[in-house]
């Protein structure tokens, strides 16, 4: 079960952002709105990421204020019997400052009123760009009533800055805390795997008609049971062919004896994602083509994993995955050797890219694609330009992340083949994707979501129970 984490690891981290800003400064962050999803039903709650890396507070309606000073001050719903008894239970400004360690709290009616006193005769103020449609609007019209103060001797700020800039730096290396919880989520969301796997293969063995989303309700049993308050991101539940649709949703589709099934799911547990991608034979049993291509992937992703350690570059792990994914292209006839003569000419030229489309790690924590730059922030004015052999379009690069420990990334390498006469038939409508949760550390770094086996021989004996 989930267990809260201590206040002061959230009072930290807004004495860094208050150290970072500059003491004439202010940082302003509200929380995510409810969504309505249609008529009196609004979609499930979920805080804004960083507002909840600032307070560890889940609820609606709420807004941060930081000072260079130091001092924080909560805006909340204010406790109302009649609303609690239909929406629950609420906080209140009272209780929140010894809740949450903030300085004060407020009121959020009284936002308008306050915020105006706040930035005046501050020098700037920061708040999370682009990420909040309307705040640059409400933050001018606080400003404006500054401005209107300037007779009487108040100085409006005249600088306005990026607090993502600061935060996604800070959330890019995650502490002990961060990292306990990606460990329960992905613990939780491996069992869910697990769960899905055996029960397409009891299914087909007892004769009875499997669908793909007979498993995604495995996985939302087993994220629910084990505490998870919600999937990190839509289930990707894919059978036979439906594997090629990288971003396929699990629907209705017949899971069938023979082919492959790709589920690639992780839950969210106390804010933070897990993401998982596993590739089995529906019925437990791997047909020769499906090895061949699954310990492909397999190896590659290894590759990647042996890249992923500190000093490196984001871009490693990449880059190694590639280089195992085409020679084993070129070995099996998916590449042509004769067009392709070298595995080198074959990368630089982009010719696995009709089976390898997309890249093999992001950033992983709050956000199952989280936040943080990949490129190397020393570096930023390292650029160097090539031409896409495919698209024609000019690329400029710049120097990719360094690794360093701490940081959570994907490893996810695959291989989709779709119906292609240039190709083997055997091989036709196999999707393959294998995806693992890497925590770079001092030496290398740690899969924590290896409690779902990869190896194909463990999986078929895991199917087999």
């Amino acid at each position: 079960m989930s267990t809260p984490t201590p206040s002061a690891v959230y009072a930290a981290r807004r004495a860094r952002v208050a150290a970072q800003i500059g003491a004439n400064a202010i940082a302003i962050v509200p929380t995510a709105p409810e969504r309505q999803r249609n008529r009196d039903s609004d979609f499930p709650y979920r805080h804004d990421s960083y507002f909840y890396y600032l307070t560890g507070f889940t609820e609606p309606n709420a807004w941060l204020v930081i000072t260079g000073d130091g001092r924080s001050t909560l805006f909340c719903q204010p406790k109302d019997v009649e609303r609690e008894i239909w929406d629950g239970i609420r906080l209140g400004p009272d209780a929140a400052p010894a809740a949450l360690g903030v300085d004060e709290a407020f009121s959020v009616n009284e936002l308008d009123q306050r915020l105006p006193k706040l930035l005046e005769n501050r020098a700037v103020v920061w708040y999370p760009f682009a990420t909040h449609p309307g705040l640059e609007t409400r933050i001018d019209g606080w400003l404006n009533q500054v401005r209107a103060r300037v007779r009487y001797g108040a100085l409006a700020p005249d600088t306005q800055r990026d607090l993502c800039a600061v935060l996604d730096e800070m959330r890019l290396i995650k502490d002990a805390h961060e990292l306990a919880t990606m460990r329960r989520a992905s613990q939780i969301s491996a069992r869910a795997h697990v769960r899905a796997m055996q029960r397409s293969a009891a299914m087909l063995r007892a004769g009875q008609d499997v669908r793909e989303y007979h498993l995604d309700a495995e996985l939302l049993h087993e994220f629910r049971q084990h505490g998870s308050q919600f999937p990190a991101y839509t289930s990707i539940v894919a059978a036979g062919a439906n594997a090629c649709v990288l971003h396929y949703r699990a629907d209705a589709a017949p899971i069938r004896d023979g082919e492959l099934v790709l589920i690639d799911a992780g839950c969210e547990l106390d804010g933070y994602a897990s993401d998982i991608t596993r590739t089995f034979p529906a019925n437990g049993r791997f047909t020769a083509p499906q090895r061949q291509l699954y310990e492909l992937v397999l190896a590659s992703q290894q590759a990647a994993v042996d890249a992923t350690r500190p000093g490196a570059r984001f871009n490693d792990p990449h880059d190694a995955t590639v280089r195992v994914l085409t020679q084993g292209m070129l070995d099996l006839g998916l590449i042509d050797k004769a067009e392709y003569p070298t595995l080198d000419e074959a990368i630089a030229r982009r010719a696995y890219f009709p089976f390898y489309m997309h890249r093999t790690s992001h950033w992983l924590g709050m956000d199952v694609h989280d936040c943080g730059s990949y490129v190397e922030p020393s570096e930023v004015g390292q650029i160097s330009e090539r031409t896409d052999p495919l698209s024609g379009e000019l690329i400029k690069d710049r120097p990719s992340r360094i690794l360093r420990a701490g940081m959570v990334l994907t490893i996810e390498p695959g291989i989709y083949v779709r119906p292609d006469e240039k190709v083997p038939k055997d091989f036709w409508n196999i999707g393959i994707r294998i995806e693992d949760d890497a925590v770079v550390t001092a030496t290398g770094c740690e899969l924590i979501t290896r409690d779902v086996p990869v190896d194909p021989d463990a999986i078929e004996a895991l199917m087999r129970v």
